[in-house]
């Protein structure tokens, strides 16, 4: 009786389905989660890509230094941006703009007389102050959009709550931040400005 009890119970299949359902829910539910993570992250970065590249065209033109205009099209961008997450607030968003004379001066740095070899200006060094602000500059990009036939570098960065909750289970931070920017030169309405001319200053 127990021999023929144990082997109708060893055949028995009814189920198994549920058993190994339930062994590979929790992986299959987190590649899930992560399929669609992924899928949201990618897509806020091709909105922002969008909204930065139409908003760096539009501030080319003659008419965005008129009073105000920049701010619309900030305000375009932080709108497409917030109609992605209701989590996403007007703070997660940062605008910057920096203008150069040429496309050969984006990033770069006030040259300076390194005497002491540590890559670093001071020790009362000398430097080229060419943005005329007094003070040695890592990035020689003055704020805002400049003037005719600048270039210009906008940035935008979001920072916003992810929707799923996998990043508990992955050990990753609940926020991310995404970045974009762009450099285009401001159209030639005018003739552009002459360079600051350039003074000696000291490090300090």
């Amino acid at each position: 009786m127990i021999y023929k009890i144990s082997k109708r119970v060893t055949r028995d299949e009814e189920g198994a389905t549920l058993v190994e359902f339930a062994i590979i829910a929790p992986v299959f539910f987190m590649l899930l989660m992560g399929i669609f993570d992924f899928g949201h992250i990618t897509y806020v970065k091709s909105i922002l890509n969008g909204a930065v590249q139409e908003a760096s065209r539009n501030s080319a033109l003659e008419n965005a230094a008129l009073a105000g205009n920049t701010d619309i099209i900030d305000d375009k961008v932080r709108t497409s941006i917030q109609n992605l997450a209701n989590s996403i607030e007007r703070d997660d968003i940062e605008i910057e703009r920096a203008s150069y004379f040429s496309f050969d001066d984006v990033n770069r740095p006030e040259a300076f007389t390194d005497s002491n070899g540590d890559s670093d200006c001071n020790n009362n060094e000398v430097f080229e102050d060419e943005n005329a602000n007094g003070q040695w500059d890592a990035d020689i990009g003055e704020e805002g959009l400049g003037g005719a036939r600048d270039v210009v570098v906008y940035n935008v960065a979001v920072t916003y709550d992810r929707l799923f909750p996998l990043y508990r289970l992955m050990g990753m931070p609940q926020s991310i931040k995404l970045t974009a920017s762009t450099v285009l030169q401001n159209q030639p309405y005018a003739q552009q400005a002459d360079q600051s001319p350039v003074t000696p200053g000291n490090c300090i």
